[in-house]
């Protein structure tokens, strides 16, 4: 699952076009809050879906600011600026219990995950060429762009034999991430470059929302999001 950012209702749209078993792990990369208007109302039903199927949440940058401000810390000026003014307002009206119960959902989610296929799934990338277990930076977990880059700018002519071929890349068989949006590229679609998937698909701008099967590479989307809020302008750039 992409990248949400207080969309509920892309993420009720596209939950309601899969047809879940029991037995389905559902995978989210994280930034569940910030742009449009539902962060908490996301972050309620993120809640209420892991009593009923087995959920990993990763975490992400947005997710990390609204933990700190439910934790009682200053506002973040640059979360304001970019979704957090939205956050804040969605909150309103919620319980202290409420809100205590959102805080620990955000104080339990895991910076990475890595499946007993070693595929990894983190919201933005790693720097260490030993892998994240050896990151030396935990912000890049949320904040690393330098992952997909790289993927992105090898020539399809270096084979993985090859001694120019990215080292980080060869860590795991797949790396599923979020954080950067394909429609910076002009891509509305999920995105591969190497054994790198990019599933973040602009639903905090102009996107969609994305649900991908990581064995079959099907996948879901929402309606453009824009069109599920039209009186919100979503997330600032």
């Amino acid at each position: 699952m992409g990248d949400i950012h207080g969309a509920f209702k892309a993420l009720e749209q596209v939950m309601n076009l899969l047809d879940l078993q029991a037995n389905d792990r559902l995978i989210f990369l994280g930034d569940y809050v910030d742009g449009w208007s539902e962060s908490a109302t996301v972050i309620e039903y993120l809640t209420a879906l892991e009593r009923q199927h087995h959920c990993i949440f990763i975490k992400g940058n947005h997710d990390i600011w609204c933990e700190e401000w439910l934790r009682g810390e200053k506002a973040d000026d640059t979360w304001l600026l970019h979704g957090g003014q939205a956050t804040v307002k969605s909150y309103k009206g919620l319980s202290r219990l409420q809100k205590e119960r959102h805080l620990s959902f955000f104080e339990r989610m895991p910076h990475y995950y890595v499946d007993d296929l070693n595929r990894l799934f983190v919201h933005a990338g790693f720097s260490s060429m030993h892998g994240p277990i050896r990151e030396h930076f935990a912000s890049n977990f949320s904040w690393d762009r330098t992952l997909w880059e790289m993927a992105l700018a090898v020539d399809d002519r270096i084979g993985k034999g090859s001694d120019r071929y990215p080292q980080r890349l060869l860590l795991f068989s797949e790396i599923y991430i979020g954080h950067t949006p394909t429609t910076n590229y002009d891509v509305h679609e999920p995105m591969q470059a190497c054994n790198v998937w990019n599933i973040d698909t602009g639903a905090a701008f102009n996107g969609r929302f994305t649900a991908l099967n990581v064995e079959t590479k099907e996948y879901w989307q929402s309606d453009v999001v824009q069109q599920l809020y039209p009186d919100e302008k979503g997330r600032n750039k």
